[in-house]
């Protein structure tokens, strides 16, 4: 694993006191490597950006962000699946909620990637994300909600968790974005359910049929077919939501199809 911190290399040179350590007071990004290449890193770094900003935090160069990757992608093997990790912190601080003004924090780190399997059992969890607060929409650093959901998952069976929102609608998963197949519409939840704007998700809203609208969490137990995205994952498949069944229909086939054909066309769409 590559590292490189405010433009040096090496494991040791994030302060103990940094505040995305203290306090989970960071955003990141996490950005699929194909063959040593980052796919859609214009979008990530938007997002990225967005977040900080929603944080409070000064918005982060992107020029230095960029020649952080690049240094590090340089140093990389050219591993046919690999990830990029950009973390953004508010840099050292007080123990305590209170930001220093030591500066903020860069962290780029690269590593190979083992490829998730073709497809997902995903398990309901019952704490509901909060769609109205301070963080809704950020990528941050504070994702202890989200180690606590997955393992109640895999207590389950499952290897994802999914989660509905104070509304009672479904909202998303803990590292993904859920799309479903009901009355033979593709939907996936809207951004005021309090999801991530993932940048896959996004991808396949423009490049497919599928429609953003509010599906009730109870629905999940009834759709006709499902499946996860991320940037690691692509589109996965669900087969298996709470110990029911689910088959691979022809609306996530396509959805997979299309997106592996449009994102080989172009590696920063």
């Amino acid at each position: 694993m590559l590292v490189w911190t405010d433009g040096e290399f090496g494991r040791d040179q994030v302060s103990v006191v940094d505040h995305g350590i203290t306090v989970g007071d960071g955003v990141f990004e996490t950005i699929k490597l194909v063959r040593g290449v980052p796919f859609a890193l214009t979008r990530h770094l938007r997002r990225l950006a967005f977040s900080a900003r929603g944080l409070g935090l000064p918005e982060p160069d992107e020029g230095f962000v960029r020649k952080g990757v690049e240094e590090v992608l340089a140093e990389a093997d050219p591993w046919e699946l690999g990830r990029v990790r950009i973390t953004y912190t508010g840099g050292p601080g007080p123990l305590g909620s209170s930001r220093g003004d030591q500066g903020t924090t860069t962290i780029v780190i690269a590593s190979e990637q083992k490829p998730f399997a073709p497809t997902s059992r995903v398990a309901t969890v019952p704490w509901p994300r909060n769609e109205r607060g301070p963080l809704t929409g950020l990528k941050t650093t504070s994702y202890a909600d989200n180690v606590i959901a997955l393992a109640k998952a895999a207590e389950v069976g499952g290897d994802e968790a999914i989660f509905g929102n104070l509304a009672g609608n479904l909202c998303e998963g803990t590292g993904s974005n859920i799309f479903v197949v009901a009355g033979g519409r593709l939907i996936t939840p809207t951004l005021e359910s309090g999801c991530l704007a993932g940048v896959t998700r996004a991808l396949v809203l423009e490049w497919t049929d599928a429609e953003e609208a509010d599906v009730p969490f109870e629905a999940l137990g009834t759709v006709e077919e499902a499946f996860l995205t991320s940037t690691t994952r692509d589109v996965q498949p669900i087969t298996w939501i709470d110990g029911r069944e689910l088959p691979v229909g022809e609306l996530t086939r396509a959805a997979a199809r299309e997106f592996a054909i449009r994102s080989a066309e172009k590696v920063d769409p």
